[in-house]
């Protein structure tokens, strides 16, 4: 067999094994081993599994990955999230729709200092939707908003995919931090936009429509700018302190973690069990993601061996199609492995072989990694995977609101994301204005 043809096979089985339920990183170092095995020898195969291990973390770089998923796990402890959730609560109440535009607001903002969807996701259900069935929004509606929102987390920065992307594809974490801001921005705007229209335009998909000044009536300016100060102060400190250039990415990781700690001290939330629990999960998450990188580092140089990623541009060249049929045709690979694989995987999987391809079509790497990450973030919300749905129904409290509830729900801010990827792609100038 061709290194073409083992290459091609090996990214079928790939797909194959982690639908079927095999860890991801395991996938790719065993498919890439066996890759290398058939291609030369057991000895070359064991000796770049050996340097994929070593180069792939051992890099000063890789520091940004327990930094940011610690100050995100110190976040979620110490209640930033329901007083997120109340200021905006009371800053919308007058309009229609209000809560709904409250919940997009304080995920974009909560997104600012997490990086995680599913934290968003698991945190906002049991704040908001309870709150907007209560003021008689539908479930469906209501759990949809949150779904939705969640993903704000994967493209408004401090994010873990773009972490990924930028060090698969060698670009600059930093840049990709600050060039999510606007198309995250755009995106929470578009989600405000669309609550605005869908509650004076389809009530029985909403439910209540008129606006609520008395959805928090304990409000006043003086204790909003209270709850809303520390969590702006951390956004601020982080990505004022990259955007200004005061910090390097990991720099900034380690602030925003010492502020986050200084809050929850502050807070009184954070106690001797709660921070033994918080250093566990942030060791747990930021080993998973360490040994997914080592795991793509093995396969990124099994591709390279192969010739694979050179194939695929020449023979996309020799079609004759241009810069954006390539990226469309990309773009819809993406959606539909959206539907069956989890956003981390795909982009270990798809980030190595396309990255070369677009590099030959003069692509800038920032702008196709937002495209990429809002392609692989619509697979969140989407049937039959949707890891930010099933996070939503896994933190609910109430049985009667079903899976496909939440898919209906959530249906109108997909074609949203939808509309909003076509304009990040018509307009590159939107991911690349800041940076």
């Amino acid at each position: 067999m061709s290194g073409i043809e083992i290459s091609m096979l090996a990214v079928g089985l790939m797909l194959l094994l982690i639908y079927l339920g095999m860890h991801v990183g395991i996938a790719l170092i065993v498919i890439s081993f066996a890759s290398l095995y058939l291609l030369r020898d057991a000895d070359l195969a064991s000796r770049m599994v050996a340097a994929a291990v070593n180069d792939s973390i051992s890099d000063y770089l890789y520091g940004v990955v327990p930094l940011f998923v610690l100050m995100g796990m110190l976040v979620s402890v110490c209640g930033v999230g329901r007083d997120t959730f109340d200021v905006a609560g009371w800053l919308l109440r007058k309009l229609r729709g209000g809560l709904g535009m409250a919940t997009v607001a304080s995920n974009a903002a909560f997104a600012a200092i997490t990086g995680v969807s599913i934290a968003s996701a698991a945190v906002f259900t049991k704040i908001a939707v309870p709150e907007m069935v209560r003021h008689g929004h539908t479930a469906r509606f209501s759990v949809g908003v949150v779904a939705a929102s969640s993903v704000l987390g994967m493209l408004i920065p401090p994010s873990l995919l773009m972490i990924i992307y930028g060090i698969l594809a060698e670009a600059s974490i930093g840049s990709l931090f600050i060039a999510g801001i606007i198309p995250g921005l755009l995106l929470a705007l578009m989600y405000c936009g669309l609550i605005f229209w869908m509650a004076g335009s389809w009530p029985i998909f909403v439910g209540k429509t008129s606006a609520n000044p008395a959805s928090v009536p304990s409000e006043t300016f003086g204790s909003a700018m209270k709850k809303g100060a520390p969590i702006v102060s951390l956004i601020l400190l982080v990505l004022g302190g990259l955007y200004g250039g005061f910090f390097t990415p990991i720099e900034a990781g380690a602030v925003g973690a010492f502020g986050a700690f200084v809050l929850a001290l502050c807070r009184r939330r954070l106690t001797p069990a709660k921070l033994w629990r918080v250093l566990v999960e942030t060791g747990h998450v930021s080993v998973a993601v360490l040994f997914l990188i080592m795991a793509a580092s093995l396969y990124s140089r099994m591709l390279s061996l192969t010739g694979l990623p050179g194939a695929i541009g020449d023979f996309i060249t020799g079609l004759g199609l241009g810069a954006y049929a390539f990226l469309l045709i990309y773009i819809l690979v993406v959606l539909v492995l959206g539907c069956i694989l989890d956003s981390v995987s795909i982009l270990l999987i798809v980030v190595p072989i396309v990255v070369p391809i677009a590099q030959a079509f003069g692509m800038d790497l920032i702008w196709f990694g937002i495209v990429t990450i809002v392609a692989v973030e619509i697979g969140l919300i989407t049937p039959p995977f949707g890891i930010s749905v099933y996070t939503v129904k896994a933190s609910l409290d109430d049985r009667s609101i079903g899976i496909r509830d939440i898919f209906v729900g959530v249906l109108p801010f997909v074609l949203c994301m939808l509309v909003a990827l076509a304009i990040l792609v018509a307009f590159p100038v939107l991911s690349t204005a800041l940076v």
